[in-house]
């Protein structure tokens, strides 16, 4: 081999992955990586990333504005609106697999979902293959605390939508004897654990999956 095929070689691996970085680069902001999240659940505007996220609308618009020029995110228009949505189904997976990396080589994430749940009155957890069971062989109720309109784009199959803010409402509308399971968006988000303490102190025996949707389809595909 020639030593400019040698160089040429090298020259392609340094181009190669400065590309690369890019992609690293673009997740190096904790805000990108819950747009990121968000859009993991269903297309949406700006303005609800701004009000899911708890960010304005200029501070999006220019995280958004990073994730595009990484080929990460997409839109689409409608009408006066800007819909924006994951670049590839592939980056939802990409995302699961950076919250176990970091789950499992990060000891302060579990520290802190561990202070978090140590807080909350003997909140039983199931896996998903617990939830599944239960589905099969029991009479349960199934809560989607996520949107609606996250909902409406998909859900676990028999589960019912009941977004958190509502949640005070809908079980004043419950029978007591009611046996429940809360899931939210996945391990990123403790909705459901949430959930689950306030119905239990309602006196219904109450469960939450820490998993979402996402980790759910990829668990039983």
């Amino acid at each position: 081999m020639t030593n400019n095929m040698l160089d040429s070689a090298n020259i392609l691996k340094e181009e190669l992955y400065r590309h690369l970085s890019r992609i690293g680069k673009c997740l190096s902001s904790d805000k990108r990586l819950e747009i990121l999240n968000l859009l993991s659940q269903g297309s949406k505007t700006v303005e609800k990333l701004a009000s899911s996220s708890g960010m304005n609308f200029a501070n999006v618009s220019r995280h958004l504005q990073v994730l595009l020029d990484a080929r990460l995110v997409k839109f689409t228009k409608k009408g006066t609106h800007v819909i924006y949505s994951l670049a590839d189904p592939a980056i939802v997976d990409f995302m699961t697999s950076l919250w176990r990396i970091s789950e499992k080589q990060i000891p302060d994430i579990a520290r802190l979902k561990g202070d978090f749940m140590n807080n909350l009155d003997n909140i039983q957890t199931l896996t998903m293959d617990e939830v599944m069971e239960k589905l099969n062989t029991e009479s349960i109720l199934l809560l989607d605390l996520r949107p609606k309109e996250e909902f409406e784009i998909s859900h676990i199959e028999g589960a019912i939508s009941v977004p958190m803010e509502e949640l005070e409402y809908f079980i004043r509308e419950l029978p007591q004897d009611a046996e429940i399971i809360a899931y939210c968006r996945g391990p990123l988000c403790v909705y459901s654990a949430i959930a689950a303490q306030k119905l239990q102190a309602e006196g219904f025996k109450a469960y939450q999956m820490d998993e979402g949707l996402n980790e759910w389809q990829e668990h039983f595909a």
